[in-house]
């Protein structure tokens, strides 16, 4: 909203107003609440799971994959200390040393996609590419989640 709106509701009472400098393009893209015409179509921020594990770069294999092991998934985001998605590990990685760290192992750059994404466009995107999983991230790359095509394509069956 313009900064004049905003001192216009202040001066109507309201007292927690701000003046979102980004704009609403990139409101959406941080998965942040929507509303209007296009509120209720699903996006990908609906369907994320936000329980994927995480490590830092400095973490080792062995603590990564306890983590992801314990959590029941079979991937960890690789984040540093703001959140910033900086890898992933998955597959054959966590059979490396459990000694070695994981930025020596981890897949550096993973494909990301933001929280406002249709999730119609991007299942099908999936599909096509043979893609079981996308980290979902705000413009600023902090984690959101990640997304599972299976989830996806249950959340748009069920609504």
């Amino acid at each position: 909203m313009s900064p004049r709106a905003a001192w216009r509701l202040e001066s109507l009472g309201f007292t927690q107003v701000y003046d979102y400098v980004a704009g609403e393009a990139d409101w959406f893209a941080s998965g942040l609440p929507r509303e209007g015409r296009d509120a209720a179509i699903p996006r990908a921020g609906d369907a994320a799971r936000h329980d994927v594990p995480t490590c830092r770069p400095t973490d080792d294999v062995g603590a990564a994959w306890e983590r992801v092991r314990e959590a029941g998934w079979d991937t960890c985001v690789v984040v540093n200390h703001e959140g910033v998605v900086l890898g992933r590990l998955r597959g054959k990685v966590f059979e490396a040393d459990p000694a070695r760290a994981v930025e020596q192992v981890m897949e550096t750059g993973p494909t990301t996609i933001r929280p406002d994404e249709r999730l119609e466009g991007i299942v099908g995107r999936m599909h096509d590419q043979h893609v079981e999983s996308i980290v979902v991230t705000t413009p600023d790359g902090r984690l959101v989640g990640v997304l599972k095509r299976a989830d996806a394509e249950q959340h748009l069956a069920h609504g």
